[in-house]
């Protein structure tokens, strides 16, 4: 099997549950794991169109970032249909609350 992978996508998007996050935003971190068969002429992931898919997802507002992360593992699956396995991580980067907290992290995978 043949795994792609575009790890560390940085954006700043107006996803979250408060109020105030819809207003100021949150910085997020994603990454996103496509398997492939193993076969040759291999299959390929292009890591622009997966780029392009995560960022297509954060410019809408949500409220949920496993909304996000169900956008884009549907979108990424709806590209690559030969996929066998697709990996999305979300991460809020230092979110809205009290303490010292790096990031939450969302990941679906199927």
């Amino acid at each position: 099997m043949l795994m792609v992978s575009l790890h560390g996508i940085k954006l700043h998007a107006l996803v979250g549950l408060y109020p105030e996050e819809k207003v100021i935003g949150n910085d997020f971190e994603i990454d996103v794991d496509v398997w492939l068969p193993d076969v040759k002429p291999w299959f390929f992931a292009d890591y622009t169109l997966i780029r392009t898919i995560v960022a297509g997802v954060f410019m809408q507002s949500e409220d949920l970032v496993e909304t996000c992360v169900q956008k884009i593992h549907a979108a990424v699956k709806k590209e690559f249909p030969v996929a066998l396995r697709v990996k999305v991580c979300v991460k809020k980067l230092r979110p809205p609350m009290p303490g010292d907290v790096a990031y939450a992290m969302v990941c679906y995978e199927a």
